[in-house]
């Protein structure tokens, strides 16, 4: 019998296409790993709202991390033990009011998938997927916000990341700041020691799944301790370079179902011809 492996999926440049859709040979790829009896889950920055519709196409019933670990909880199951660890009031507050003082374009805080936004923007508000029935507060942050947020994302002048990021780095001991790729040059910070392993770790002991049999698949830097921590690491073909060289192995990019080829090999699926 084949050994029962974990799959950790990243989203935006990795189980995600350029246009933000899943391949659909990656789909039926992973559809066929789930059918032969392994384990898939995602694991991603995105909040719980821009990502269950992505875990509801893949008929997935498996916890999930989101915010880069910060919320792992389980769609599907109330009564399995959500972990939710978010940064402190006070550090939150310091931030935006050193945000201000160099000036950004805008600051967004989230409790789960509750939104707070600095200021209006119809195209933030759309990336962050508020509309719908997602309550979203609009107005000064420093009035508005008053529990503690599960993330910070901020949105600078390209030019003024490197001294945003130089000025976080003060608070190294409370909080993890990562950036996002292009086109979105937003900073996205959570409470220190969150990431996505963590969340990985906490699924493949519930499902008694060895680090060794944990697959993990990412792009960015944000996927760094995900890629390190499983067993077999694998970063897309449209990676970047740190993570290539921190990964057991380099697969085909996001737009050339990259996963699909990878699991099909790794796992030795029979696959019928599409």
């Amino acid at each position: 019998m084949k050994k029962q492996h974990l799959i950790a999926l990243d989203l935006d440049g990795t189980l995600l296409t350029d246009d933000k859709e899943i391949h659909a040979e990656t789909k039926e790829v992973v559809r066929d790993a789930m059918a032969n009896g392994h384990i898939v889950c995602i694991a991603t920055g995105r909040p719980h709202r821009a990502s269950i519709n992505f875990y509801n196409e893949l008929e997935l019933e498996t916890p999930m991390v989101n915010f880069n670990g910060a919320l792992i909880h389980h769609p599907k199951d109330n009564r399995w033990d959500v972990l939710h660890s978010p940064l402190s009031i006070r550090t939150a507050h310091k931030i935006i009011h050193k945000c201000h003082e160099l000036g950004v374009k805008n600051i967004l805080a989230e409790v789960k998938d509750h939104v707070y936004l600095d200021q209006h923007d119809d195209e933030i508000m759309e990336i962050f997927h508020t509309q719908d029935d997602n309550p979203v507060t609009v107005g000064r942050l420093q009035a508005n916000l008053k529990v503690d947020p599960t993330s910070i994302l901020i949105h600078p002048e390209e030019e003024k990341i490197k001294a945003l990021r130089e000025e976080l780095d003060v608070h190294a001991e409370l909080i993890d700041h990562r950036k996002w790729g292009a086109p979105w040059h937003v900073i996205e910070i959570v409470r220190a020691g969150m990431n996505k392993a963590v969340g990985l770790k906490k699924i493949a002991h519930y499902y008694n799944i060895p680090q060794s049999r944990i697959i993990a698949f990412g792009d960015e830097d944000n996927d760094f301790e995900m890629i390190e921590y499983a067993g077999v690491g694998v970063a897309m073909g449209n990676a970047i370079n740190e993570l290539k060289d921190l990964a057991n192995h380099v697969t085909d990019t996001n737009e050339n179902n990259g996963i699909g080829e990878f699991l099909t090999d790794f796992l030795k699926l029979n696959r019928k011809a599409m």
